[in-house]
C-alpha cells in the first residue's frame, strides 16, 4: 500500500520542505543565471555564452517538474509519475532539442566564417559564479536525498551535476579564449554545449515514457 502524508514523519516533512526549498531555488537561479548569460552573451557576441544563458531557459521547465515531483513524493512517497511531470518531460526534450539545433548550426557556421567574440571575460565570471552555486546545490540535493533514502532526489542532483559539467565548458571555452584569442574556442564551447542539449532532451523523452518515479531529465540512481 502507497504511503500517506500521515505516514512521515516530522523528521522526512522537514526534509521534503527543505528538498522543496531547493527545488525553487534552482529554479530561481535557473531564471536569474539565464538572463545574465543571455543579455551578456548577446552583447559580447559570444555564442558560448549565448547559449549557456538558453540553457538555462529550459532547465527552467525541467526545475518546474522537479519541484512537482518533490510535492508528489510528500504527498505520497509510492506514487508513480503523473501526467504533469510526463508533459513537463515532453516540452523539456523538445526544448533542448531545438536548442540543440540551432546551436549545433550556428556554432559551425562560426567556425567556418571564423567568427570572433568581442569577449569572453563575463563567460568566465559567469562560470565560476555557476560552478559555486550548483556545487551548493548538489551538496545540499545529496545530503537530502540520502537521509530520504529517494533515488529520485538523488536524480536531481545529478541533473545540477550536469548544470556543473556545462559551467566547466563554459569557463574551458572562455578562458581559452582570453587567454589564446583563438575565435575556434568560442564555436567549440557552443557545440559542446549543443551536445549536452542533445543528450539531455534524449534523456527527457526516455523519462517521459517510463513510469520511474524521477523527475528530471537526467538518469535515475543513487
Amino acid at each position: 500500500m502507497n504511503s500517506s502524508p500521515a505516514q512521515n514523519s516530522p523528521t522526512q516533512d522537514r526534509l521534503f520542505r527543505t528538498a522543496r526549498l531547493l527545488a525553487l531555488i534552482t529554479i530561481g537561479w535557473n531564471v536569474v543565471e539565464g538572463l545574465v548569460s543571455v543579455w551578456l552573451g548577446a552583447g559580447d557576441d559570444t555564442l558560448a555564452l549565448f547559449g549557456f544563458g538558453l540553457d538555462s531557459f529550459v532547465e527552467v521547465i525541467s526545475g518546474i517538474g522537479i519541484l512537482h515531483m518533490v510535492l508528489r513524493l510528500q504527498a505520497n512517497p509510492g506514487a508513480v509519475r503523473d501526467a504533469f511531470e510526463r508533459r513537463a518531460l515532453r516540452i523539456t526534450g523538445g526544448a533542448f532539442y531545438l536548442l540543440a539545433a540551432g546551436l549545433a548550426v550556428t556554432a559551425l557556421l562560426n567556425a567556418l566564417h571564423g567568427h570572433r567574440p568581442e569577449t569572453t571575460r563575463w563567460g568566465i565570471v559567469v562560470a565560476l559564479v555557476s560552478m559555486a552555486g550548483m556545487w551548493f546545490l548538489i551538496r545540499e540535493k545529496v545530503k537530502v536525498g540520502r537521509q530520504l533514502d529517494s533515488p529520485a532526489i538523488l536524480a536531481d542532483a545529478a541533473c545540477s551535476k550536469v548544470c556543473l559539467q556545462l559551467s566547466v565548458a563554459l569557463l574551458i571555452a572562455s578562458a581559452g579564449y582570453a587567454l589564446t584569442g583563438i575565435a575556434l574556442f568560442d564555436a567549440l564551447g557552443g557545440a559542446v554545449i549543443a551536445w549536452f542539449a542533445y543528450r539531455e532532451g534524449r534523456e527527457a523523452f526516455a523519462k517521459a515514457r517510463s513510469t520511474n518515479g524521477c523527475g528530471c531529465s537526467c538518469s535515475c540512481g543513487g
